[in-house]
């Protein structure tokens, strides 16, 4: 069985693939999200993250799709109590911000879309510099001692509202974040590296990266001359463009090669391996799309192998 790994100073043991649910709701109805849900944790697999605000970009969507699939699944199954749930609050069109009044009403809404009395892990999803951090942590700690969320989380947040996030925690003895949520992968890597990881390093946080096939482009399927059918082609096809792109994929290729692995499994390996990080986030809209994913939990890079690809991405 795959090892389970901490997260951070929490007692959440997760998966080393987190499953996104952003798609489901989205590019996956409900039958289709249930089958990728059921592989999923039929693999082992237990560490589901979705957002308040999936799909609210979708005509006739008004936020909520994703939390709604998820909870219909929860109950369908019975088994809550296996399955770490991660979700976010700030862009529901209903509930923008991160007041405390809005951060409570975001989160009861939540817990309702999922049918569930508590939330695991709840992140703040995108930070907002005019909503002091005291604010923010008050509320959020309010919803921690009331049993509503067992563990809170940042992600898209500076290096110095992070810091200034975990001194006050420290400080006034209230909830404090146990991991953070960055944009990181190998055609992405200053989105998280420097200051950004050093802060996470620093205070003990684990790293559960989203975006972490680049919407696709380190699947390997975008090459010269294809044409590939998905909702975030045009996001993925720009990588082609790059040196570093073409360098990525090339090396992706040769170690994906040696391990008979999806080039896939081998990004996401590569993520695993560096530090910080607990679980790289990616979704699958098919249970076709899964063990490529899954893939990674069985798969080590050696050293050589990893400093491979951070060459080629550097």
């Amino acid at each position: 069985m795959t090892s389970l790994r901490k997260l951070g100073s929490s007692d959440l043991e997760v998966f080393p693939l987190s499953l996104g649910g952003n798609v489901f709701g989205w590019t996956a109805d409900e039958a289709a999200s249930f089958a990728v849900l059921d592989a999923y944790t039929a693999a082992g697999g237990n560490f589901v993250d979705t957002a308040d605000s999936y799909s609210a970009w979708i005509e006739g969507n008004s936020g909520g799709e994703s939390e709604t699939v998820i909870g219909k699944w929860l109950k369908a199954r019975g088994n809550r109590s296996d399955v770490v749930i991660a979700t976010k609050v700030s862009q529901h069109p209903e509930y923008q911000g991160l007041s405390a009044a809005n951060i409570i009403a975001a989160a009861d809404a939540s817990l309702r879309r999922l049918g569930t009395d508590y939330i695991d892990l709840y992140y703040t999803h995108f930070d907002k510099p005019d909503v002091p951090v005291e604010e923010i942590i008050t509320a959020l700690d309010e919803l921690v001692r009331v049993g509503k969320v067992r563990y809170i989380a940042a992600s898209n947040i500076s290096p110095e509202r992070l810091e200034a996030s975990l001194a006050f925690s420290d400080r006034a003895g209230l909830a404090r974040y146990v991991a953070l949520q960055p944009h990181y992968n190998l055609v992405s890597r200053d989105t998280y590296e420097g200051e950004l990881q050093a802060v996470a390093e620093r205070f003990g946080l684990a790293a559960v990266p989203y975006f972490a096939l680049a919407s696709g482009f380190l699947t390997g399927k975008y090459r010269p001359g294809t044409t590939v059918d998905s909702a975030r082609a045009e996001g993925a096809a720009k990588h082609l463009q790059t040196e570093r792109g073409q360098k990525v994929l090339t090396a992706l290729d040769e170690i994906a090669q040696a391990h008979e692995a999806p080039v896939a499994t081998v990004a996401l390996a590569w993520l695993a391996a560096q530090p910080t990080v607990a679980a790289p986030i990616a979704s699958a809209r098919t249970v076709e799309q899964l063990p490529a994913l899954l893939g990674v939990a069985d798969l080590t890079l050696t050293d050589a192998e990893v400093s491979r690809l951070t060459d080629a991405s550097a």
